[in-house]
């Protein structure tokens, strides 16, 4: 592999705003643009925030490249949807999935809310909250609502905010990847009144615009932080039971069994949600089928009169007797629906229908008859409130109990864990960390990934957090705080959902808002009473990793500011003189461009325009290979892409270049040691057909009549003549590319080198010091590329942010 370096000078910010001047070439544009909306939508990139962007937008329209055809409806994620066997068959793996944490909860609830044997009024009224909770914070709130917000098949506060930015001018986008999402904007008559002033002040204020930010970050980060918890607070809660069995069973083997148990969770998540599920689910189904049975049980024997836990009142009554006594105690009513924020995020390996399905017609109902079960068992024995289900169990059943109980528990890990492959893979997508390996694991449900190193860096924190936090109470008071922040971001940002792209008016959604809003605020206040016990823990690391993700945006937004200028067409930097031969472009000093015979092909794994490496390629070192094929890759959310639909061609202004996109698969391998023979085959396919094109030929009269005219004569002979110097043109280009190729192929990928900007104050210094030692410690290596190393060129160049 040959590696050459070239230094970059600094450019200006504003130094591309040349490449366009003449306003009426720009009125046409916006013309265009108003003109190509469709029922009342408008398409919109990125915010325009600055002259320089819309003129580069604008300069890339007007360019004499061909239409690449990068932009397809088939390129962009749709949600799946499904009926009929296989939505059943989604819906029992959500059961084994989504419902693992809330489905445990009855092995803690009463246990965390109590301090002491309870009265029966006051068991009324935390199981009158529990009830309610149920129905409005995840039925309503979850289930009704929020899951009707889902991105194209998304799911999760993050997503939420993705799909406002595509209709709403509200954050910036990397610019290689615009043809990869679909943007979209109501038109300010199709929005009420006070929608198009709300819309108008968040997209012009630069405070809301970040506060957005950082509730869709830090909703994913406290979500990362629950996923430490969770399966340490359910696994350990578990195997606590076996004290039911074996009182003298010592803590540091409470503590080995649950490490073991955790390890044993991670070490099976490669295997994919689908196969997961056949053992996940069936003990899920047990288990809920499991605590409906006990409780039908305990309400038979024991107390029916705590059906009247169902009037609200009882809930009222317990909070205001008990005054702030009351609402602390809200801290251990919420675990009864922590999970629910999974269950949102969970939406991408899943649909919302299959999660209705199985919430509504089986988790449900048995969650209820659960809770009252247990309630009506402690109305009787009021001392069981500290270990209901094991207590609670029917005579002879408290070992298979256990058994289930600690499998369950297992399983309740791995909703959390699903949620945190689904949305670091969004924040990804969106640029805010790095690229990691994904694994798609099943060619079914495109949705269900699986990513090794966050799977691995999870488990590591689990078992510390198991490990230190040593009883299911601690852990208890440090989990609870993030869960009830992220519900919250969630009412926030699907309330703008609603207005902005559902299009209700604000006054309607206004009182809905407000009363879940307050539902949420009393939980999350009262939560935060653990922050000194233990939930400082969660918050710090949330805010840790917020900041991770803000940096690395921060960066990405300066490195694409940073290279702008080279993401022009070809036009900008190459041009052929009068003698048609190939010169840089007067910016560049109009210096003649030799050529280099060989196949070149430049490596740009999105794009838009020119890869960045040609255009230090031409400007720099003033020469070109014989033939150029810019080589953009564009993944496709399915197993595989088609033969036929896989390439597409397209000529660029400078002669003998051509724009080669390839769609593929997540099956698909397309980086192969004979990719530039494939290629090659790819342009000798397109040229021929370009030669078999013919327009269709008039058919000539039969007996004489209806002679044609001088001038029809004089038009047919033209066409013919176009026709064989275009043919002769095309076989000279197969002849070229042919003999470029069988002389010598040339890989040509760069390597960006970043440099602070002198003169850089302190604070920013050190983020970007952040960026760029993350940036060079995640790159992908060129090194590993499936190719032929010796036909591999490194261009490095250097950037200034």
């Amino acid at each position: 592999m040959a590696t050459i370096k070239i230094a970059e000078g600094i450019h200006s910010k504003h130094a591309h705003t040349t490449a366009i001047d003449d306003e009426d070439d720009v009125d046409q544009i916006k013309l265009a643009a108003r003109r190509s909306q469709d029922d009342g939508i408008y398409n919109i990139r990125s915010r325009a925030r600055a002259r320089d962007h819309s003129l580069r937008r604008t300069s890339s329209f007007l360019s004499t490249d061909e239409d690449s055809g990068l932009s397809k409806d088939g390129d962009l994620r749709t949600a799946q949807v499904f009926r009929g066997k296989t939505l059943l068959w989604l819906a029992y793996q959500s059961v084994g999935v989504i419902y693992g944490d809330i489905g445990t909860s009855p092995l803690y609830v009463y246990s965390s809310t109590f301090t002491e044997p309870p009265s029966k009024s006051d068991l009324l009224g935390v199981l009158s909250l529990i009830l309610w909770s149920l129905i409005m914070m995840v039925t309503v709130k979850y289930v009704l609502i929020i899951l009707f917000a889902d991105n194209d098949g998304e799911g999760g506060t993050f997503s939420t905010y993705a799909l406002l930015s595509r209709y709403m001018n509200i954050t910036n986008r990397d610019p290689r990847e615009a043809s990869l999402v679909r943007m979209r904007r109501w038109a300010s008559s199709d929005l009420e009144s006070a929608g198009r002033k709300m819309r108008r002040g968040l997209e012009t204020s630069r405070f809301l615009r970040g506060t957005l930010q950082v509730m869709g970050v830090l909703a994913v980060s406290m979500v990362i932080a629950d996923g430490v918890l969770t399966p340490a607070q359910s696994v350990l809660g578990a195997v606590q039971g076996i004290k039911v069995v074996d009182p003298t069973l010592s803590k540091g083997t409470i503590i080995g069994v649950t490490d073991a148990i955790l390890i044993l969770l991670f070490l099976v998540q490669p295997l994919g949600i689908t196969k997961i599920t056949y053992l996940f689910a069936p003990i899920v189904l047990v288990w809920l089928a499991m605590n409906s049975v006990y409780g039908i049980y305990n309400l038979v024997n024991y107390d029916t009169s705590v059906f009247r836990a169902f009037n609200p009142g009882y809930a009222f009554e317990f909070l205001i007797h008990h005054k702030e006594r009351g609402w602390r105690q809200l801290g251990g009513v919420l675990l009864a629906f922590t999970g629910v924020e999974a269950l949102f995020a969970d939406l991408g390996a899943f649909t919302a229908q299959a999660v209705r399905i199985s919430w509504l017609c089986y988790c449900l109902p048995c969650l209820f008859l659960a809770y009252i079960g247990q309630a009506a068992y402690i109305s009787v024995h009021p001392e069981a409130y500290d270990n209901p289900f094991f207590k609670a169990a029917p005579p002879g059943t408290i070992y298979p109990s256990l058994v289930v109980a600690i499998l369950a528990a297992i399983v309740a890990s791995q909703a959390i864990i699903t949620a945190t492959f689904q949305l670091v893979a969004q924040v990804m997508k969106l640029s805010y960390f790095p690229q990691l390996k994904v694994v798609h694991t099943s060619k079914i449900f495109h949705g269900q990934l699986y990513i090794p190193l966050a799977n691995w860096l999870l488990m590591l924190g689990t078992v510390l957090v198991a490990s230190v936090y040593n009883n299911t109470t601690r852990l208890g008071n440090a989990y609870g705080v993030c869960v009830m922040f992220v519900t919250f971001f969630d009412t926030c940002m699907v309330t703008l959902v609603a207005i902005n792209v559902w299009r209700f008016s604000p006054w309607l959604v206004a009182l809905p808002w407000l009363v879940i809003a307050c539902m949420d605020g009393t939980f999350l206040s009262s939560v935060l009473t653990k922050v000194p016990e233990g939930a400082w823990l969660t918050l710090l690391i949330s805010f840790g990793i917020t900041a991770v993700f803000l940096v690395w945006r921060y960066g990405k937004e300066l490195q694409w500011s940073a290279e702008a200028e080279d993401r022009l067409p070809t036009s900008h930097f190459v041009k052929q003189n009068a003698d048609r031969e190939l010169t840089l472009t007067h910016k560049f000093g109009a210096i003649p461009v030799s050529t280099i015979r060989g196949f070149g092909m430049f490596f740009d794994k999105a794009g838009e325009t020119s890869p960045i490496v040609f255009s230090n390629f031409a400007t720099k070192l003033t020469a070109l290979p014989e033939i150029m094929v810019f080589f953009h890759l564009r993944a496709l959310e399915s197993p595989s892409v088609a033969f036929e639909d896989r390439y597409t061609i397209s000529r660029l202004s400078i002669p003998h270049c051509y724009r080669l996109v390839v769609r593929y698969g997540y099956n698909d391998e397309v980086v192969t040691p004979d990719l530039a023979a494939n290629c090659h085959e790819q342009l000798k396919q397109y040229l021929l057909k370009q030669q078999h094109e013919r327009r269709p030929s008039i058919a000539r009269p039969i007996n004489g009549a209806d002679e044609k005219s001088p001038m029809s004569t004089l038009q047919d002979n033209n066409n013919d003549l176009h026709h064989k110097i275009r043919d002769e043109r095309i076989v000279d280009e197969l002849a070229i590319l042919d003999r470029a190729h069988n002389h010598k192929v040339l890989y040509v990928v760069g390597k960006e080198q970043m440099k602070i900007k002198q003169g850089t104050n302190v604070a920013k210094r050190a983020l970007l010091e952040i960026f760029l030692w993350m940036r060079e410690n995640s790159r992908n290596k060129m090194a590993n590329l499936n190719i032929d190393t010796d036909k591999l060129v490194e261009i490095g160049f250097l950037k200034q942010i």
